[in-house]
């Protein structure tokens, strides 16, 4: 085949694959800048187009992803709305000439799964026996369960990072050349920190073997590396917000991994063939590890290569280094609490340090992602020692059978996207009295100050609002600060005692009492009671 020929069918698949991924799980429309209206209706992927969309709008924007516009007057980091601070770095630029309405969680997700498949490439091309098994091992990095599981967290999505701490540790030339590590290890801290704890657990591992494997000067200029970018991580945690003071949750494991989860899809829309034990609270969905039901039959296979074709040489023994990391997160990922077919079994208990240390681990069952890559990893290069011909056959069924596994929970996904179709952005509270409440106040608040306690209502109204440039007292956030949290219920004890700001445009949820003095200013707006501002 000439080479423009080959070259054309690389960039062919490159496209075709995440496409076809991307619009199995969502609606075209969702990659509309424009279109917001699949996003703010109580999802974290509504929170991250609304700090977005805060940060946009903020009067004094600096040149850190951060906003005052939510949770005013102490400003939240993007980081902890679920927002996108690298993605902020990137259109920082263009912020001026962007519309009032503008979303980037689609383009985000699709540009995620283009870089999936470009890693999951680059890690496979040079041991595939044709350019079909190439493909058909390419699509089975895209077709791992947990993948399309984050649909509700844009951001988590880039499970690229990981393919990429992978592809740098598996070569010993660039597993040793710090400038990538530096790199990778920015993009993760601006992207999410629990997709840079598992980046972090390669990169420590492959300075661990280069640092084996080195004397001298070499482990000298590797320490201090190493320590340069640790520094700079850490200063960009800082900039997050890593420094205020929290309040201790003991939350670490609340959604961990279950002991079944390799083969329990958890919810009965996601496997077509194997059935489905419900998990408990959360853990279904963050503790969510599911192989499928063509990916198990294929490391069943791997296995059996293995032992039959051994090959002491291949760059896989490399993988021997990470061993220790893997199951230091594959033990995080599962505890303290082992649940197994929905059901605790044990409970491990840990000393008071240890709690402190892990309180932000509340999710600890995605930590388990690197390791299921690994296993992606190892079965189909397994495969790889066939003929071309055995190599294509093997993936193709196994591929076939993931894809008609998984076929429902690619339906159910995109049923949750398919609101972007009509383009209605406000569903809750489409009256224009909206607006013209908010450019009286000063501040827009809820009460009580929880957010979650009708999450679509509060996007809807903090969209308007930031969007009109006025602050909002409280937000959903993945961290609230401890002086943050005082303020607020500093701020329902003065509403409940009848210490109502004049300039301030309350929020009513169900079941809050409206203070006598202020029921002058009480109205309903959409079915919303509210306390309009007094000017």
């Amino acid at each position: 085949m000439p080479a423009l020929a080959r070259a054309c069918l690389q960039l062919a698949a490159f496209a075709l694959l995440p496409l076809a991924l991307y619009f199995a799980l969502f609606h075209p429309a969702t990659l509309d800048p424009g279109n917001v209206a699949w996003l703010i209706y109580g999802t974290d992927n509504g929170q991250n187009a609304l700090g977005f969309h805060a940060w946009l709008a903020e009067p004094h924007k600096g040149w850190w992803p951060a906003t005052t516009l939510l949770n005013a007057p102490d400003g939240v980091s993007m980081l902890f709305t679920d927002a996108n601070p690298l993605l902020a770095l990137i259109v920082a630029p263009l912020a001026p000439w962007l519309p009032h309405d503008f979303q980037l969680v689609g383009p985000w997700i699709l540009a995620c799964l283009m870089l999936h498949s470009l890693f999951a490439w680059a890690l496979l091309r040079d041991h595939a026996p044709s350019p079909i098994a190439l493909w058909l091992g390419v699509a089975m990095f895209l077709l791992l369960p947990t993948l399309a599981n984050r649909f509700v967290h844009a951001n988590l999505t880039a499970h690229w990072l990981i393919l990429w701490g992978l592809w740098l540790f598996l070569d010993a030339r660039r597993a040793g050349d710090l400038r990538w590590w530096a790199a990778l290890m920015f993009v993760a801290a601006m992207v999410h920190n629990y997709l840079l704890l598992m980046v972090a657990a390669i990169w420590a591992s492959a300075m661990l073997e280069r640092f084996a494997a080195s004397d001298g000067r070499a482990r000298t200029r590797l320490a201090a590396g190493s320590l340069a970018i640790l520094g700079a991580v850490t200063a960009i945690a800082l900039l997050h917000g890593a420094g205020e003071r929290f309040e201790i949750t003991r939350s670490y494991g609340a959604f961990a991994m279950s002991l079944d989860a390799l083969w329990n899809p958890a919810n009965p829309d996601y496997s077509a063939f194997l059935p489905a034990t419900p998990q408990r609270q959360g853990r279904g969905m963050e503790g969510f590890q599911y192989l499928g039901a063509g990916l198990m039959p294929l490391l069943a296979a791997a296995a059996a290569i293995r032992f039959a074709r051994r090959d002491p040489s291949s760059d896989l023994v490399r993988l021997a280094w990470l061993a220790p990391a893997l199951a230091v997160l594959t033990a995080l990922a599962l505890t303290p609490s082992l649940d197994f077919a929905g059901q605790p079994v044990a409970r491990l208990g840990y000393p008071e340090w240890a709690a402190r240390a892990l309180d932000t681990v509340r999710a600890s069952g995605r930590l388990f992602w690197p390791v299921a890559y690994v296993l992606v990893l190892l079965a189909v290069r397994m495969a790889y020692r066939l003929s071309a011909e055995r190599a294509a056959l093997l993936l193709g069924a196994c591929a076939a059978i993931q894809i008609a596994d998984l076929s429902g929970m690619f339906a159910a996904i995109r049923r949750e996207s398919i609101g972007a179709a009509d383009g209605r952005t406000y569903r809750r509270t489409p009256s224009s009295d909206w607006q013209a409440a908010i450019a009286r106040a000063r501040y827009v608040t809820f009460v009580p100050a929880d957010a979650n306690r009708d999450l679509p209502l509060f996007q809807e109204i903090a969209w308007r609002a930031t969007g009109a440039g006025v602050p909002v007292r409280l937000t959903y956030a993945a961290r609230t600060g401890t002086a943050t949290a005082q303020r607020l219920a500093r701020e329902d004890t003065d509403f409940a005692a009848g210490r109502l700001e004049p300039d301030r445009l309350y929020i009513l949820l169900p079941g809050t009492q409206v203070p006598a003095a202020a029921r002058a200013r009480l109205t309903q707006i959409d079915g919303v009671r509210v306390l309009l501002p007094l000017r």
